[in-house]
């Protein structure tokens, strides 16, 4: 496996995020559906990373800058045939550290709070994420579930 930034302009990575945001509005109401969209994972306080196997690509995952300790976790997405194989776990261990590099002292993220999304919660429970209330710009939502990984001082 080898993660890598991307620049967001492959077919496959565009493939990849459509399939997660028609997902993402098919299982969630729309008020409580905050993937990002392509426009959204260029801005410049995102990192957008992809991982990829040759020629495959297995999943994507971002970093948001929410402020300079703090980030955010957007549009983690394995392939739906490369589920269970490590994809988002390898992917949770590089934002953690690239979050761990730019000094931030927390890391959070928003997910669904039905059982669609307890695969994910579990995963960001099995690398130190504990709940927490909404941060940012999100709304106290029935349909959100919120995270957070306290980094410590740089």
């Amino acid at each position: 496996m080898r993660i890598v930034v991307d620049d967001l302009t492959g077919p496959e990575v565009a493939a990849l995020l459509g399939e997660h945001l028609a997902e993402m509005r098919a299982v969630s109401p729309p008020e409580s559906t905050h993937a990002l969209d392509l426009d959204g994972l260029r801005r410049p306080e995102v990192t957008f990373w992809t991982v990829w196997d040759g020629a495959d690509l297995l999943g994507c995952g971002a970093l948001l800058e929410l402020d300079p300790a703090h980030g955010e976790i957007k549009s983690m997405r394995t392939a739906s045939t490369r589920q269970g194989r490590g994809v988002g776990a390898a992917l949770v261990v590089h934002v953690v550290a690239e979050a761990h590099r730019r000094g931030y002292r927390r890391l959070s993220l928003e997910t669904g709070s039905s059982a669609h999304f307890a695969p994910a919660r579990r995963l960001y429970a099995r690398h130190g994420f504990v709940p927490c209330p909404p941060f940012g710009d999100y709304p106290d939502d029935p349909h959100s579930a919120h995270m957070e990984l306290v980094l410590g001082d740089p």
